[in-house]
Order: structure tokens, then C-alpha cells, then sequence
């Protein structure tokens, strides 16, 4: 079902009026409403209080000449200048305690808070500042920085026998040099699930990255509370093979974006269309597609002589491969 389009009333001038009333002596009604963007029963109204001046045709005074019923009394504003007269500095909240321990206030606070907005005691709305995106420095060389990351595999993709506590995992693991990614299907998010991935994706890259990026997640960070567990099994993993284990600040999943980026990828191109009957289903079809994936040009990805001819993960591999180390694939 589509949304319905947001409708915005637009306020026109005298001379607007004027101008399309003119038009409409040599143009149809509907002619002119689409071209002043405006309805046909707004042309007949500007028509018919139209008297041959352009004060006939000035927006009129919309607001009531009658004071609204529920207004503030004449002793509540008195008692709220009173207030802030005394206590320059006080808060919405103390104002409006005071106002209902003192003077018996019943309003609620959002009343008071539109009142003093609309005689100007918050003229200065505090603004978040938008965010500027610093500059990141992304390798240029293979194995110098890993992005990895987990995410949910849909529901509604598993057409097996379903039990409600059944779910499967994504690990993904990007280089960002060359934007190739290793993908394996899981079915428990855990340390040991983390240390199997990164073995199978140090095999499939064949080499290991100088550094891992991840967010802080359990199952890169949480160490179980006993004696003998004193690292996170994934720490122990890095620091045995020289591996720099990097964290990313908590609640920032643009640190990530790489990656993050590619599980949106994946929803568009491969769990949109999925079907899976079991476990085993899943791994050969992320098997296909991991291949399909690395096979697809990216725009950021161009040769060093900054051709604009866009290149694949496995294409911008192979560039790094003999450029770097000499070593033709």
C-alpha cells in the first residue's frame, strides 16, 4: 500500500492572486491551478472577492478576536512572572512545583512550557550539533585491517521444521583494502563460534590481518567470571597468532561501516530472495552467493592509476597482489 503524500498549504501574496486571476482570462481553471500549484476552488474564491485592488485580495487576519475559553488566567501569568522575577535562573520543572504547591497551578506542564515558549523565555532551543564525518584513513595494502561483525539471519528465510528458540548467525569478516568478504552461517553467537570463523577465514584469505575491528559485543568481549577465565577466548586467539584486537566505541556502528554497509548489501541482494530448509541449506547457498558478492564492481575501488573503470573485491586483490608483493593469482 502507498503512503499518502504529505500535503502543505501554501500562503500566497496579492500579486500571486493578481497574476494567476489574469492568466485565467486567456487559460482554463485547471491550467492555472497546476501552474500556480494551488486547487480550482482556491481560483474561484480569489474570483469572487476580487473587486479590482490588491487589498481585496491580501491574506486576511486568521486569528480568533475572541480570547480562547482555556486560556491562562489573569492570577496564574501574575503568578508565574512573580516567580521568575524572584528566581531568574529557576528550571520548568521547580517553576512548575512551585506553582502547584504555592498557588494551587492544575495545568499540565506542557501548558506552562507553551506559554513561556510564546512569551519568549525559550527563544534559544538547544540544537544537537549535526555530525561532521572525520577523515578515515582506509590501508592501501592487503592484511593490514579486518571489519568484523555478526548479524541476524531473517526468520522468515527458514522454511524448515521452525522451533521458536531456532536462530542463525552471519559472521562477516571484510578486508578493507580490497573490500573482499568471507561470510559462514552459525548457529550459536558465541566466543568459540568467533575463533572458528576467523580460522576459516584466515584459510579462505590465506593470510592473517595485522588487526580486527569489532564492536563490543558478548561474543568478542565477554570473559565468563571464574578463576580460570581471565581473557576472552577470542583475545587468546589474537595474541597467539599477533593479532592487534581493536574495539570500536560502544554505540557507534559507523566505526564499522565497511562492514556494516555490506549487511545491507545483503538484505537487498541475497535475504530478500532466500529460502533455506536446514542448516546445511544455508552454508551452500551463502557459498554461492559469497562468491557472487566478491564478483561485483564497486565504485570505490579503482586501479592506482586512477582509471575511473570500476573494479571487483577479487580484481582489486589480485592489483594489490602484484603490485605490492610482485605475486601474479
Amino acid at each position: 500500500m502507498k503512503k499518502d503524500k504529505k500535503i502543505y498549504i501554501k500562503a500566497y501574496s496579492a500579486e500571486e492572486k493578481f497574476k494567476a486571476l489574469n492568466l485565467l482570462k486567456n487559460c482554463s481553471f485547471e491550467f492555472v491551478a497546476h501552474r500556480y500549484h494551488c486547487t480550482i476552488q482556491s481560483l474561484y474564491r480569489w474570483k469572487r472577492i476580487f473587486n479590482g485592488s490588491l487589498d481585496s485580495l491580501k491574506p486576511k487576519y486568521c486569528a480568533p478576536y475572541t480570547p480562547h475559553p482555556n486560556r491562562h488566567t489573569d492570577e496564574e501569568i501574575k503568578n508565574i512572572y512573580n516567580l521568575i522575577k524572584r528566581n531568574p535562573y529557576i528550571g520548568l520543572n521547580e517553576l512548575y512545583g512551585k506553582l502547584r504547591l504555592n498557588y494551587g497551578y492544575t495545568r499540565h506542564p506542557a501548558s506552562l512550557y507553551r506559554f513561556l515558549r510564546k512569551h519568549g523565555y525559550y527563544d534559544e532551543v538547544r540544537k544537537r550539533n549535526k555530525y561532521v564525518p572525520q577523515h578515515y584513513d582506509t590501508p592501501d595494502k592487503l592484511g593490514m585491517k579486518w571489519q568484523l561483525d555478526v548479524k541476524y539471519v531473517p526468520r522468515n528465510c527458514y522454511v524448515g521444521t521452525f522451533k521458536e528458540e531456532k536462530r542463525f548467525f552471519q559472521y562477516t569478516v571484510i578486508d578493507e583494502a580490497t573490500r573482499e568478504r568471507f561470510i559462514y552461517p552459525y548457529e550459536e553467537q558465541c566466543p568459540q563460534s568467533t575463533v572458528d570463523f576467523i580460522r576459516r577465514a584466515i584459510a579462505y584469505f590465506h593470510y592473517k590481518p595485522k588487526q580486527i575491528q569489532t564492536d563490543n559485543g558478548a561474543e568478542f568481549t565477554y570473559i565468563l567470571q571464574t578463576k580460570n577465565d581471565k581473557k576472552h577466548l577470542f583475545d587468546l586467539f589474537c595474541e597467539k597468532y599477533g593479532i592487534e584486537h581493536k574495539l570500536i566505541k560502544p554505540r557507534t556502528p559507523r566505526h564499522n561501516g565497511k562492514v556494516e554497509r555490506s549487511h545491507r548489501n545483503d538484505n537487498e541482494r541475497f535475504y530478500r530472495w532466500l529460502k533455506f530448509y536446514s542448516y546445511e541449506d544455508l552454508i551452500l547457498q551463502m557459498k554461492a552467493y559469497l562468491d557472487k558478492s566478491n564478483n561485483i564492481p564497486i565504485s570505490v575501488l579503482r586501479t592506482r592509476d586512477k582509471k575511473e573503470s570500476w573494479l571487483t573485491p577479487l580484481q582489486k586483490r589480485a592489483e594489490l597482489l602484484l603490485l605490492d608483493y610482485g605475486i601474479k593469482e
